[in-house]
């Protein structure tokens, strides 16, 4: 039994759309609705053989315009939950996920050179979730 909706979200409209499908998962299941964004960690800089770490504060600066941001596209779902992390987004929304999870993600369309080189959340995501997956198909302009 699905006890709560997860989605991720980019800020792409293509995670847009998979938020309004969430939702409305969750409205019709009448379960808690969670948005998670995934904030990747900056890679430290080598100036001169010196490591420079990110500064904290601006670290929590990003984080917390993160939220606010969710917190902005969450409005018109009453009750939803945003959640902000930091870490390889596949990794966080599996991580988040238990087995009574209904986990959504946005399928962008991507040509196959570009899945091969940079791989693909969504299908990650599938691979490796404890529980049932939504991937929500967007549609590419065609071209």
């Amino acid at each position: 039994m699905i006890t709560r909706v997860l989605v991720g979200v980019d800020f792409s409209e293509a995670s847009r759309q998979a938020l309004e499908r969430a939702g409305a998962w969750s409205e019709r299941l009448g379960v808690p609705l969670v948005a998670l964004h995934v904030l990747q960690p900056p890679a430290p800089m080598l100036p001169e053989a010196q490591i420079a770490l990110p500064d904290p504060a601006w670290l929590q600066s990003m984080e917390d315009h993160a939220r606010t941001q969710l917190e902005v596209w969450l409005k018109p779902f009453p009750g939803g939950e945003a959640l902000v992390k930091w870490g390889g987004p596949a990794e966080e929304l599996v991580g988040e996920a238990t087995p009574d999870t209904l986990l959504v993600v946005a399928q962008v369309g991507h040509s196959a050179l570009e899945r091969l080189l940079f791989g693909s959340t969504a299908a990650r995501v599938v691979r490796l979730a404890p529980c049932d997956v939504l991937v929500v198909r967007t549609e590419r302009p065609h071209r």
